[in-house]
């Protein structure tokens, strides 16, 4: 017999573990944006600049704010380490974009 407490838990960390695999998606669709737009500079206008530095804004705030279910194990820190990782190296990568951009303009 499964005891509510324990179903809870396994709901709750199934939720967080789907939330944060969703960032982790989000955060490789942003790089590929990224990627092309570092490839085609026309890509990366002024609004699509404003745009992606909010979405990247966005996605770190949400990332490091998210506290971790007592129930989370090893893994799961080490995965919201390596998307805060992730989220910090996409800004960089973004900057390095948005400066080439503005060296061409």
């Amino acid at each position: 017999m499964v005891m509510p407490k324990d179903q809870s838990q396994k709901q709750i960390m199934d939720a967080w573990r789907t939330f944060v695999g969703q960032m982790g998606q989000s955060l490789i669709s942003l790089e590929k944006d990224i990627d092309e737009a570092s490839q085609m500079t026309s890509i990366c206008t002024d609004e699509w600049c404003e745009a992606t530095e909010h979405v990247i804004d966005e996605l770190s705030n949400a990332l490091f704010s998210i506290s971790e279910p007592r129930w989370s194990t090893d893994e799961d820190s080490k995965k919201i380490k390596e998307l805060k990782k992730k989220v910090h190296d996409l800004y960089a990568n973004y900057r390095s974009v948005y400066e080439k951009v503005k060296e061409t303009c």
